[in-house]
């Protein structure tokens, strides 16, 4: 998932708290500082990245304290970044290096500490003539979080898209604050992923008595054709929508979704799975349109009651997926043109919109492995 970092030395403290603000405002929560600690630190719950004392991420290679920025030893084994980065690594840290990319010897630096730390900060004078493809090439199956520093929202654009994957994120420099916002819409419109998703033909719908079912309540507001993935099974899902819609019988309640019985499974960002007894305050999960664009929203709180249940059965080619919904006339699924249907209306040979997914699941994430539901 793609994630934004800013680092605003060298301004005075009024203008940097300005900045460091209006980077928490926009959800940008990490930042990279080495003069102001303890005042960052009480503008809210911030991640520190530094090489001072009480830093949440320990900075190694800046300002030529290492060979990040420095002429080079020959021989990278025996570079002062790596011994840091090992030192540190052995009492617990999280560590970022930070190389200043200036040579082909900096860049073979960067790749080789890339193998040893837990993220890597490039800094270079012009991203469309740096090789930053060859250090993503060379660090694309280590553990390593790559991050280019950059100034604003093109630099950012050009880093995040770079030979297909892009760096995992980027250091935001900027020079004013409407960079800041730019950016950090970036990277949440880049992170979110797309499902796609599948007009089922529904093929039975009846009910099933009673059951402890969930509402869960989040702190976004949602529109028409938006909802949660929900089912009983892990390999399908359901677009259940929303109660954006009024009703003659209660207000609209855009911020919930009427989602289903505790044992469900709805979808969570990085494309993983929970159960809906799970979910609880200050947790993420996914919101999902009619198109199959999604966002992480937070959730605000779960009500779990005792309510009448139904089941709906759909199929697409050949595949069956179950999902047990409340039985109520203001749930609803989404039919084939994007448009609510209301459950106490659906019937067989009507078109709903599911998502098929193609792994097992195990503890919520995807696998590669034979399992069956019914």
């Amino acid at each position: 998932m793609k994630f934004a970092w800013m680092m605003a030395e060298g301004m005075e403290w009024s203008k940097k708290k300005e900045f460091i603000t209006t980077a928490l405002e926009s959800g940008i929560n990490h930042i990279v500082d080495f003069t102001d600690i303890g005042n960052i630190k009480r503008l809210g719950n911030i991640t520190l990245i530094s090489d001072m004392e009480g830093s949440d991420i320990i900075l190694v290679g800046r300002n030529g304290e290492g060979d990040g920025s420095l002429s080079l030893v020959e021989d990278l084994s025996e570079s002062k970044d790596l011994a840091s980065i090992k030192r540190l690594k052995r009492k617990g840290k999280i560590v970022t290096a930070y190389v200043e990319i200036s040579s082909k010897k900096h860049e073979k630096l960067a790749s080789y500490l890339g193998k040893y730390a837990d993220y890597l900060i490039l800094l270079g004078k012009d991203w469309k003539v740096i090789p930053l493809e060859n250090i993503i090439a060379e660090l694309q199956n280590e553990n390593v979080k790559l991050l280019a520093a950059v100034s604003d929202y093109e630099e950012a654009k050009l880093t995040l898209e770079t030979l297909e994957y892009g760096t995992d994120g980027v250091l935001l420099c900027p020079k004013d604050l409407s960079q800041i916002k730019k950016v950090a819409q970036l990277v949440e419109k880049i992170k979110s992923d797309i499902y796609q998703l599948k007009a089922g033909t529904v093929t039975r719908v009846e009910s099933v008595g009673s059951g402890d079912r969930v509402c869960v309540d989040t702190c976004s507001m949602m529109g028409m054709g938006e909802g949660m993935l929900i089912g009983s099974y892990s390999k399908g899902l359901f677009l259940v929508h929303s109660e954006s819609l009024e009703s003659e019988y209660v207000a609209s309640r855009p911020f919930r979704v009427n989602a289903g019985p505790v044992h469900a499974y709805v979808m969570t960002p990085d494309n993983k799975t929970r159960y809906l007894s799970e979910i609880e305050a200050g947790d993420e999960v996914l919101i999902v349109d009619k198109e199959g664009n999604s966002k992480n929203v937070v959730v605000g709180r779960v009500k779990i009651e005792k309510r009448p249940l139904m089941l709906v059965e759909a199929e697409y080619n050949g595949t069956i997926l179950r999902t047990l919904l409340q039985n109520a006339e203001t749930i609803r699924l989404v039919k084939e043109n994007g448009t609510p249907i209301s459950v106490s209306e659906l019937k067989v040979g009507d078109k709903i919109m599911v998502y098929l997914d193609p792994h097992a699941r195990h503890f919520g994430m995807a696998i590669e492995e034979s399992i069956i539901e019914k």
